[in-house]
């Protein structure tokens, strides 16, 4: 079968690979054409449209670049009427993937939504469009199940995919040696990889490592970037960058530093204490904080439904606040295992591994029975 994928930043690129993994454990003809990263690229098929050319996250951001936008997604339904893929299966990033959602739908074509889009956050009669346009809605967070019932929508929980990828992680014994870090102990920076948050949130992270010269800080590198991207926020100071190995260095690390995404969730699951980090521009954010109908950003906090790490946005978001917490989160023993101990409470919530697998065999199912 013909499968014609979209994900549009990093995260969707890693749920996009796991899914096209496990389709082709049951689907041996799987044919591929997608808007994805280098995990999905790595499965094989063809690569469209790539991601970094398509992250762009907040209101104002989104409005500067919509030429950029409204041009992929042109693109991309041409592109889709051309191949005439077998299904559509459309991953998270719902300003783009809903409106082709509607253009499929229109076509005929039938539509799989992996990862459902945030409706539960803010503007909920969103629901009402996704029940017109989407045919079958796989969810990962175990709320979002009941919040669909109270609309009238029928969804499936799959369990999170981030479970595969974590099972899946083989550690890098040599890790260390291969990139010539020293021996203390490590404190990792995770900025996010799209610009915007790079260019926010780095020189605040970078300005914190000074404060603590017992460890070592390095830096998750994004795929779509180089090294020299991420030095020009350096201040002279020198600091390792890895690209392609964040479980590892999550794996050995004492604790971190995340922007808000699902980044924070990978943390929690390698049980890293961490503080959530994130600033948008201010007319973005100004929006956000009046439609967005939540208590929290951070994936951990939303799905146990309570404080488990410090949240800083916007102005509170300062290398002072966030040496702060970092000093409570590696000196503060109590502090440390309260956050260990929410952190086994989210495991036991999550469930099992598995959620690829069971996407892909739902899929199949759906497109058979077309």
């Amino acid at each position: 079968m013909k499968y014609y994928l979209i994900a549009g930043e990093a995260s969707g690129d890693l749920h996009g690979a796991n899914l096209m993994k496990a389709l082709k454990e049951l689907d041996k003809q799987a044919e591929f054409r997608f808007f994805g990263g280098d995990l999905m690229k790595a499965e094989g098929g063809t690569t469209v449209k790539h991601i970094a050319d398509m992250a762009f996250m907040g209101f104002f951001e989104v409005a500067a670049n919509l030429n950029t936008i409204l041009k992929n997604l042109k693109f991309c339904k041409e592109d889709i009427a051309a191949w005439g893929p077998d299904v559509l299966v459309l991953i998270d990033f719902p300003g783009f993937n809903l409106k082709i959602a509607a253009f499929a739908k229109k076509n005929n074509l039938l539509v799989c939504y992996y990862i459902s889009p945030k409706v539960w956050a803010w503007n909920q009669k969103r629901v009402l469009k996704i029940k017109r346009i989407v045919d079958h809605l796989f969810c990962i967070l175990p709320f979002e199940v009941d919040f669909y019932k109270k609309w009238g929508m029928c969804v499936e929980y799959v369990g999170n995919p981030l479970l595969d990828a974590i099972s899946a992680f083989k550690p890098d014994k040599n890790l260390l040696k291969k990139h010539n870090l020293s021996p203390k102990n490590i404190i990792a920076l995770l900025p996010g990889s799209r610009k915007q948050e790079i260019s926010r949130l780095l020189p605040e992270m970078i300005r914190v490592t000074e404060r603590f010269p017992d460890y070592q800080f390095i830096i998750a590198g994004a795929p779509s970037f180089s090294r020299e991207y991420y030095e020009q926020f350096f201040n002279q100071k020198s600091i390792p960058v890895l690209f392609n190995a964040t479980y590892d260095l999550l794996n050995h690390a004492d604790a971190a530093v995340v922007a808000s995404g699902t980044a924070t969730l990978e943390t929690a699951l390698f049980n890293v204490p961490q503080v959530l980090v994130y600033k948008g521009h201010p007319i973005s954010i100004s929006i956000a904080r009046a439609l967005i109908k939540i208590k929290f950003i951070g994936l951990v906090n939303l799905i146990m439904d309570y404080t488990v790490v410090k949240e800083l946005i916007q102005k509170d978001c300062s290398s002072r606040n966030i040496a702060a917490e970092l000093d409570k989160i590696l000196n503060n023993k109590g502090y440390r295992e309260k956050m260990l101990a929410d952190y086994d409470k989210l495991d036991k919530r999550m469930g099992k591994p598995g959620a690829s697998a069971k996407t892909a065999e739902l899929i199949i199912k759906y497109v058979s029975e077309k």
